[in-house]
Parts: structure tokens; sequence; C-alpha cells
């Protein structure tokens, strides 16, 4: 079995990003009931009120921002979305955009009500879209990384993220999860994916390895279709930044510019070398991004 430490591997993401490392950061796990027999988990960084709230996207969870929070050094909250991480699964497998906001806006009055700005990452971009257009008092800036609701052809363009994440359910090694996980991320250090998948799995009894994740349950056409939270980016009133992955896929020009149609002000960065997960492809970058932004830098989306 692979050791793990959840809160010992923070100086190989520091050393990795080139960040000086001054000791282990102040990092703890919180625990919110978002109703009866439901729980979300979080971890909160820093000593302080809370200026970040950080949403993973899908299959992943609250580790995959540790670098860009070692790079930012403010006070934030990473949540590990429900169905993910160490967050209760759902047994309805219902994690749709709409409903995370339900549950992510109850963390955020427990732990972090008057965060600066909320960001979130591919499915965590679209639940946070909807929390900003149904509770803009917990959303005062809305950072939004490689993700929109989509224009055209999400199927193909996503194809590759999906037969990853739907991939087999159960592995007979650690050793047999990291070789695939590194043939899908072609340009990430071995280094860094191992430390995901530990934070992303983990051993059963019978020694084979699963993923902490449950997968989004279908539509009756066999897809997801989020293009009717297009309604929601129009009623976004924070300012609004879109974080492009240069090597990605996901969001293409016609998304763009279905955006600035819906929100001129909103700003777009394009991050040269990032894929999809930008945090984990060019965190220093997208941590760089994001503090400017919080800092004022951008207009108002309306």
């Amino acid at each position: 079995m692979a050791e793990y430490d959840e809160f010992g591997l923070f100086a190989e993401n520091a050393a990795e990003a080139g960040l000086t490392w001054s000791g282990p950061p102040h990092v703890v796990r919180s625990s919110v009931e978002i109703a009866p027999g439901r729980r979300v988990s979080a971890l909160r960084w820093g000593d302080g009120e809370p200026e970040l709230v950080l949403l993973h996207g899908g299959a992943q969870n609250a580790h995959t921002w540790d670098t860009v929070a070692l790079a930012l050094g403010l006070p934030l909250v990473a949540v590990d979305l429900p169905g993910h991480g160490h967050s209760d699964w759902w047994p309805e497998h219902d994690y749709t955009p709409e409903h995370l906001a339900d549950a992510v806006a109850t963390v955020i009055d427990a732990l972090a009500p008057r965060a600066a700005a909320v960001v979130g990452m591919s499915l965590g971009g679209l639940t946070a879209l909807h929390l900003a257009a149904a509770r803009p008092d917990l959303v005062r800036r809305l950072i939004v990384v490689d993700v929109t609701p989509g224009t055209s052809d999400q199927e193909r363009k996503t194809a590759a993220i999906s037969a990853f994440v739907n991939g087999p359910a159960d592995f007979g090694s650690f050793q047999e999860i990291l070789d695939r996980t590194v043939a899908h991320n072609p340009g990430r250090s071995v280094q860094s994916l191992r430390r995901g998948i530990l934070h992303n799995a983990r051993e059963r009894e019978d020694g084979r390895w699963v993923w902490r994740y449950d997968r989004l349950r279908p539509t009756a056409a066999g897809g997801v279709d989020f293009s009717a939270l297009w309604d929601d980016v129009s009623a976004v009133r924070a300012p609004l930044l879109l974080v492009r992955g240069a090597r990605s896929p996901v969001v293409d020009d016609d998304d763009v510019a279905e955006l600035l149609r819906r929100l001129p002000l909103a700003r777009v960065e394009v991050v040269d070398g990032a894929g999809h997960s930008v945090q984990g492809d060019r965190p220093v970058e997208l941590a760089g991004l994001i503090d400017g932004f919080i800092r004022g830098e951008g207009a108002a989306a309306k």
C-alpha cells in the first residue's frame, strides 16, 4: 500500500512549483451538515477570515488546489463537492450544478460568508455560475476556470476527459491506477500525478484501488447538458474572469463569444501550457491571475 499523509505532501507541491518553503501551512479539515445525514467536507487554509472559496472539477477534490493555495498564501476554503473527496455521496447520484450550488451555499454561509471571491473549475465553475446567479450575496467576484455552459459539440470537446473519468471503477494496484493517469496526462510530472492519486483514491480491504468520487447520473439521452446555465451567466452581476487553458479543447472561441455577448465586461485570460486542469498544469500562473483579480483588476460584469 502506498503511504499517505493527507497534510504531508505540501513540501513536494512547493518544490515542484519553485515556491519558497517556510514550513507546513496551517490546514485543517472541516465538515458542514447541509441536510440531515448529509455532510460536505472542506479544507480550511490559514487562520484568518477566508478570502476565497475554491471549487474543484468533476472527479477531483479539494487537494487539486494545494499548489495554488500555497502560491496565494491567503486564508481560504477549498471544498470537496458532494460525491467527491471526503464529502458524502448522494444515493441519487444527482450532482448537477444547481444541486451542488445549494450545498455549496450552505458551506459558504458556515465557513466563508465574507469571502472576496469564488473560484470554480469545470463542474465547480458551472456550480459557481449558478451560485452567483442564485446567491449573489455570496459571490462578490467570480473566477471560472476552463468551462462555460457550452455552445456546440460539447460531447466531442470533453470526450477524452469523460473517457478517463468514466473508465474502470477499480484497479489491481496503485501502480495500475498511476499508469492509467500518467497516460491520460502526458504533460504532467509523475510526482504530481502520484500526489493527486493519493488524495483522490483509496485502497479497499481486498487490496484493489478505487477513486474517491461518485459518478454523475447521465440524462435520459445519455449525456449531460448544461446549456440551460447560460441563463445563469446572463444573471451574474459580479465581476467575472474566465481562465482558459491554451491546450484545452473544452472552451473554444464560440463559447467565449457567447460569454462576452451576455457579459460584455467579463475578462478572459489564456494560460499557455495549460490543459483543462489549469490549477494542476500551471498553478502559479493561475494563482497570479486570481490574486490580481480579487485585488480589483478587471471591470464588473454589468
